[in-house]
């Protein structure tokens, strides 16, 4: 009932982790495999392991989160040894998210994936808000179509961008423009939501330390906004360029309405990092039984087919 083709392999399920979240370490990574989602994605590797930000860095909230972590992860090289490794045991692939600091480095990274025996699907992180000084390169239209014109002039690989969330109609016709030139197989909506603070009101203080307590939110806050931007890209982009939708799932009425908005496969971030990897089998659960409700027998009879409002 679950079954999802995502370039031109057959996931069980349409759910995966969001990079970052217990996706940093073999173990965890192994957890993921071992665990019920469908698929599963690295932590975003910078070239040269990272330690991020000073700590604390994460903190849980009722709706949801607020982090700013920094990229730590541990080298391109870690990840990539785990990824080959892995290919040689399994049919389906994994996600290889990169997230370089410079655009250089992002094309250094990449160029070491094509060079290597790398079969899987690469993600590049265009939109990560937590690395103080650093902007988000994908709210620069110019200079996304700049540094997405350099991948492929080489890169021949399934590739997929990693978006921040967008909130002005216009930006969206715009991104899409920029991102209907290229041969993409995915994009990934939404990242946090840049910028949010959290305040402890008996301390007094907020309750991360970088960046002045800023960091990006995540979990149930952000869902309308997700929905939106899977919306909205899935009714502007080439259809050969699929949605993952990422932001808010909490339960599997919440992938409903992704999958119902346009998504192929989603990502759950906060709410792993809360409840751990059994969170994919009870969520895979709910879903199936609202599918069964409704007399869904697969995602491809819903997907997409969002109704608007009509006289």
């Amino acid at each position: 009932m679950l079954e999802t083709t995502f370039v031109d392999y057959t996931f069980n399920n349409p759910l995966m982790n969001a990079s970052g979240v217990h996706c940093m370490t073999q173990k965890e990574m192994d957890e993921l495999s071992e665990s019920a989602a469908g698929a599963f994605v690295t932590k975003s590797a910078t070239l040269q392991h990272r330690d991020g930000n000073p700590e604390p860095r994460y903190y849980d909230v009722p709706l949801g989160s607020i982090n700013s972590m920094g990229l730590p992860n541990l080298g391109l090289q870690y990840y990539l040894d785990y990824a080959l490794d892995r290919q040689n045991k399994f049919e389906t692939p994994m996600f290889f998210s990169v997230a370089g600091m410079s655009v250089d480095e992002n094309i250094e990274m990449l160029k070491v994936i094509q060079e290597s025996d790398y079969k899987g699907i690469t993600e590049l992180n265009l939109s990560c808000p937590n690395v103080p000084g650093k902007p988000q390169v994908a709210y620069d239209f110019p200079l996304t179509e700049e540094i997405l014109t350099k991948v492929f002039a080489f890169f021949t690989k399934p590739l997929g961008i990693k978006l921040p969330p967008y909130f002005d109609l216009a930006h969206f016709d715009e991104m899409a423009d920029v991102l209907n030139k290229f041969p993409l197989t995915y994009v990934n909506s939404v990242n946090s939501v840049g910028n949010g603070l959290y305040i402890d009101t008996e301390s007094e203080e907020v309750v991360i330390k970088p960046k002045d307590g800023f960091g990006g939110i995540g979990g149930e806050y952000i869902k309308p906004t997700a929905l939106a931007n899977v919306r909205a890209f899935y009714t502007r982009l080439n259809p050969s360029i699929k949605i993952i939708g990422t932001g808010g799932i909490r339960s599997g009425k919440d992938v409903f309405e992704h999958l119902l908005c346009g998504a192929t496969m989603v990502q759950i971030g906060t709410e792993l990092h809360k409840e751990g990897p059994a969170i994919f089998e009870r969520i895979s659960k709910e879903l199936e039984e609202l599918m069964t409700e409704k007399g869904y027998h697969s995602i491809d009879e819903f997907r997409g087919k969002l109704k608007s409002i009509v006289d």
